[in-house]
């Protein structure tokens, strides 16, 4: 009797010493990306406007090629056309890529940026298996991607601007990472905060995230109200005086 009235609150300080274990290891999420999260990508997108005075939307083309929303901070990797294509080979066309890839934490997002690249593949199989074992939230590729079918089964979400079988061994060189670049039109700094979904990829700059949230915040917010606003009134001119919003 005495080992079996001891042996539950035992088992029970056991428990609660491996939950507070498992707490304590976890990481925080960043409230400013939980908080985008929860906004739409056209919200994201009118707030940077808004905010920042420039675009923060990436170009057109740049689509999503496997399914999944994106929210999380960039790393980057620059590759540009070999002047010798012998000195292009699978080490150094996609060396920064790879080491962007292999060094990046949990939620984070890569930008990879392929100038003049959009007949030529920016990320294949292989290195999505890599991000995708890291943790990665996704891939943004200014440029084009190959192995689709394999990285639409790894559930990791890619966007790029085409689709192409091409390699880059042979005709690119890698040259740098974690740097700013130039990505679809937009300039995306390591730690801004990419957004991306069915609608496309914003790109939302670091030192005015916050502010750019609030912003996305209220325009989310006004917009749930318009919407009952015009199934009842049946006028979407109403709704836009009212709301100053369209």
């Amino acid at each position: 009797m005495f080992a079996k009235r001891f042996a539950i609150p035992a088992i029970a300080s056991a428990g609660i010493v491996v939950t507070l274990g498992f707490q304590a290891a976890r990481a925080p999420e960043d409230p400013l990306i939980a908080g985008f999260r929860k906004t739409t990508v056209a919200s994201v997108s009118d707030a940077v406007d808004q905010i920042t005075g420039k675009r923060g939307y990436l170009n057109h083309d740049m689509s999503q090629q496997t399914p999944g929303r994106v929210v999380g901070r960039a790393v980057t990797a620059l590759l540009r056309p070999a002047p010798n294509p012998a000195d292009s080979t699978p080490a150094t066309a996609i060396k920064h890529p790879v080491a962007m890839i292999d060094e990046a934490k949990p939620g984070e997002v890569g930008v990879i940026v392929v100038e003049n690249g959009l007949d030529m593949t920016g990320l294949g199989g292989l290195m999505a298996t890599a991000a995708k074992a890291r943790g990665m939230a996704g891939v943004i590729v200014d440029g084009s991607v190959r192995d689709v079918e394999e990285i639409r089964g790894l559930g990791l979400p890619v966007f790029a601007r085409g689709r192409i079988p091409a390699t880059a061994v042979g005709r690119y060189l890698s040259v740098s990472r974690n740097e700013p670049v130039l990505c679809a039109g937009v300039t995306i700094s390591p730690g801004d905060i990419v957004v991306a979904g069915e609608d496309g990829v914003v790109a939302v700059p670091k030192d005015r995230a916050a502010e750019v949230l609030k912003r996305a915040q209220e325009i989310d917010d006004r917009e749930t109200k318009m919407v009952p606003f015009i199934k009842k009134f049946q006028s979407l001119t109403k709704a836009i005086e009212v709301f100053n919003r369209i």
